[in-house]
C-alpha cells in the first residue's frame, strides 16, 4: 500500500517549530555572528527553510524512491543505452576510496592512482588500441574529445583542409552533433533495409577531404556491420581516420577488437559495458583509446607510471604513478581533477571480477538473451533487419499503427502500467514506428519471457485504453517538450 501523504514537497510539508534535533543549551559564553564575521558576508535574514521531524523527512524521501523505476525493481529491456544490473560489490568498492580529497598529493594516492593506470591498461587490451585517457566525463564528452583529437592531429600533419565526417543515418545522434562542436562538417552516409552501411553511397562520399568516418559497430539495429573491413581500408587509403562509438561494446567483448578491424580511436560507455551510473544518475564516463600517433593528443593528464625495474620497494614494487601533464600536442584537460574516479572504480571492478573469459561470457549471454526474445517478438512485431541480432533488436510497429492505430509511444507507455520500463522508441529513424529493446546478459528466461507475453497481450487491447496509458503512475503523459526546454527545477512557492 502506498503512502502518497508524504511526496508533497518538504516546504508543504513544513509546520513552524517542528525539529529533527535540537541542540543543548550553551553552557559557554556566547558570542554575536556579527562580531565574528564582517558585515558584508551576513545574511539580511535567516534563509527560509522548511520545519519538519525526522520521520516525515525520511517518509518523504523513502516515498519519492519508490516511484522511480530503477534497475534494482523493475526490468528495463530500454536499448541503445541500456541500463545493466551493478553488481553491489561495485557499488562497495567506489565507496572504498570516497574519502580521498581530490587536492591531495600525487604522493599520498598511490593507490587510486594504480587503479587507473590498470584501468586505461585493460580499456586499451579490450579495445585493442594502445593508449587511453580516462578524462571524459561521458560517452559523449567521448565523442567530442576523439574528433578534437582528430582535428589536432591533421592540425599537424599540415592537413586542416580535412573538414569532412562521414556518419551513417543510423548512428547516435550525439555523433553529428560531436562532429559538429569539434569544427567539422557532417555528410550522411545512407544504410540499406539490413542496417549496414550502403556501400554504393560511402564511395560517392568518400573524398581526399575526409577527416573522419564514426561508426556504431555492433549498429543500432543490432548488427556488426559486415562491410567493416572495406570501410576501414577505404577510409584509411584516403588519409582518414576510423571512429567508433563504443556505445554498444557490451556485444563484442572478449570476441572482437575495434583496433583488430581497423577503428583509430573509440570512446567506452562504462555504464553499458561494464557498470556504473548514468544519465541522471550519475556522473558518468567517456574514456576513450586511441591508436599510437594519435595517443600525443589526448586529453590531459594521463596517469602514468615510472620507476618501474629500479630496486623493488613498497607496495608498488618501486614504481611511481603520476598524472602526466607533460604532453605539449595535448588537446587539453576535459574534466577536473584526476575525473569521475568513482565510474572508472567500478568499471576496474567489474574488468577484474569477470576477467577476460568472464568478459566474453558477458557479451556471449547478453546477445544469446537478444536472441532469445527477438525470436519471441517477431511474430507479432516485425523486426525488418531480420532473425539474428546483436545485443539489441529493433521492432517496427508500423503494422500495428496501421491496422489498429497504437502506436509505438502507446505500447511503451503500457509498458509501465505492467511493471517494465519502458523501451526506447522512434529510434532509430530508419526503421518506421521503431521499438528497440536490448535485455541485458543478467536477464532470466522467466522474465524475458514474461515481457514478451505482456508484449503481445498489449498489442491485442482496446486502443483507447492505450492512448491514454499509463493509468497507473503519478503523471500520466506531460508535455515532453514543454518538459525539457522550459522545466520547473525550483520551488516556486
Amino acid at each position: 500500500m502506498r503512502n502518497t501523504q508524504d511526496t508533497q514537497l518538504l516546504f508543504e510539508l513544513s509546520h513552524a517549530g517542528r525539529r529533527a534535533t535540537r541542540l543543548p543549551a550553551c553552557d559557554v559564553p556566547e558570542t554575536p555572528v556579527a562580531e565574528l564575521l564582517p558585515a558584508g558576508v551576513l545574511a539580511a535574514a535567516p534563509p527560509e527553510l522548511p520545519e519538519l521531524a525526522e520521520p516525515h523527512v525520511v517518509r518523504h524521501f523513502t516515498n519519492l524512491s519508490t516511484q522511480n523505476m530503477s534497475v534494482d525493481t523493475h526490468f528495463y529491456p530500454l536499448g541503445s543505452c541500456t541500463m545493466k544490473h551493478n553488481p553491489k560489490r561495485n557499488e562497495r568498492a567506489a565507496a572504498y576510496f570516497g574519502a580521498l580529497h581530490p587536492l591531495q598529493p600525487q604522493e599520498s594516492i598511490q593507490g587510486i592512482l594504480r587503479l587507473l593506470y590498470e584501468a586505461q591498461q585493460y580499456l586499451c587490451e579490450i579495445s585493442g588500441l594502445p593508449a587511453c585517457s580516462l578524462q571524459p566525463a561521458a560517452g559523449a564528452q567521448g565523442e567530442l574529445a576523439a574528433l578534437l583529437v582528430a582535428a589536432a592531429y591533421f592540425k599537424d600533419q599540415g592537413q586542416s583542409h580535412r573538414r569532412k565526417v562521414l556518419v551513417p543515418d543510423s548512428a547516435h545522434g550525439t555523433n553529428p552533433a560531436s562532429a559538429v562542436m569539434a569544427g567539422f562538417g557532417v555528410v550522411t552516409v545512407k544504410t540499406k533495409t539490413s542496417g549496414a552501411v550502403d556501400m554504393d553511397d560511402f564511395h560517392a562520399k568518400l573524398d581526399d577531404d575526409i577527416a573522419v568516418f564514426m561508426i556504431t559497430n555492433p549498429n543500432t539495429v543490432g548488427i556488426f556491420e559486415p562491410n567493416m573491413g572495406p570501410i576501414a581500408e577505404a577510409v584509411h587509403a584516403r588519409g582518414g581516420l576510423i571512429y567508433l562509438d563504443g556505445a554498444n561494446m557490451n556485444a563484442i567483448l572478449g570476441i572482437a577488437r575495434p583496433g583488430d578491424f581497423g577503428v583509430d580511436m573509440q570512446h567506452y560507455n562504462p555504464h553499458k559495458t561494464f557498470s556504473g551510473p548514468h544519465g541522471g544518475g550519475g556522473p558518468g564516463a567517456g574514456p576513450i583509446c586511441v591508436t599510437d600517433k594519435l595517443a600525443p593528443y589526448l586529453p590531459a593528464p594521463v596517469v602514468a607510471k615510472r620507476g618501474e625495474g629500479r630496486e623493488a620497494s613498497g607496495e608498488n614494487g618501486g614504481a611511481e604513478y603520476f598524472l602526466d601533464f607533460d604532453r605539449p600536442k595535448t588537446i587539453g584537460r576535459l574534466r577536473s581533477f584526476l575525473g569521475n574516479v568513482g565510474v572508472m572504480v567500478r568499471a576496474y571492478a567489474y574488468i577484474r571480477s569477470h576477467g577476460p573469459d568472464g568478459l566474453r561470457a558477458v557479451s556471449d549471454n547478453a546477445v544469446l538473451n537478444a536472441n532469445y526474445l527477438l525470436s519471441r517478438v517477431k511474430h507479432f512485431l516485425p523486426v525488418p533487419q531480420g532473425d539474428r541480432c546483436m545485443h539489441e533488436f529493433v521492432a517496427s510497429g508500423a503494422k500495428l499503427k496501421s491496422e489498429r492505430g497504437v502506436s509505438a509511444m502507446d505500447l511503451a507507455k503500457r509498458l509501465l502500467d505492467y511493471g517494465y520500463h519502458a523501451p526506447t522508441v522512434y529510434f532509430p529513424l530508419t526503421v518506421k514506428e521503431a521499438i528497440m529493446v536490448e535485455p541485458t546478459e543478467t536477464e532470466s528466461k522467466a522474465t524475458l519471457d514474461a515481457f514478451a507475453e505482456t508484449l503481445f497481450k498489449i498489442t491485442g487491447e482496446d486502443p483507447d485504453l492505450l492512448h491514454e496509458a499509463p493509468h497507473t503512475t503519478p503523471i500520466s503523459r506531460p508535455d515532453e517538450v514543454q518538459a525539457a526546454r522550459q522545466p520547473r527545477m525550483c520551488y516556486c512557492g
